[in-house]
């Protein structure tokens, strides 16, 4: 049985697997709603806190099951597009995914609407999953540790918790 402190003392594959898989999630909800980002900022108040831990488990949880389709998607658009690079598709910016040939487009739309089901499966809108990604993007440190450790929670089989 792995001790907390064990992920943090020795760089295991399954740590490095799963730091991976934390950024690589991280950076897929960033494609998704990056088409929400903030674009103005009231300076010098307190923000309130922008999350609960419901809603954290919610966002782990939608990201979770968003990965798989996401991969899926990402590897059928690189072979329609072959060599090229594929541009960045944010699932609400339709410029981002007209500009893809046909077939991708179609597979770009298919995620999308995949990914909109899960996040209100997972009992969140998706204003309210993009305002927890785009916090994570300006780097929340003690957001990114409560979604990191609660990834590292839902992932773990029953024997190992």
């Amino acid at each position: 049985m792995n001790k907390i402190s064990d992920f943090f003392s020795r760089p295991s594959r399954k740590r490095i697997l799963l730091q991976s898989f934390f950024f690589g999630a991280i950076a897929t909800a960033g494609v998704i709603s990056n088409a929400f980002s903030l674009s103005s900022k009231a300076y010098g108040q307190t923000p309130a806190p922008i999350v609960n831990n419901t809603e954290i488990n919610s966002y782990a949880q939608a990201v979770l099951a968003m990965e798989p389709a996401r991969q899926n998607a990402f590897e059928e658009i690189k072979k329609l597009i072959g060599n090229g690079e594929i541009p960045k598709i944010v699932c609400n910016d339709p410029n981002s995914i007209n500009g893809l040939p046909k077939k991708a487009q179609d597979i770009a739309f298919n995620y999308c609407d995949r990914a909109q089901k899960i996040v209100a499966d997972n009992g969140l809108s998706f204003d309210q999953f993009n305002k927890i990604t785009v916090e994570l993007q300006n780097n929340n440190t003690t957001l990114k540790r409560q979604v990191y450790n609660t990834l590292l929670r839902l992932q773990q089989t029953p024997e190992t918790r």
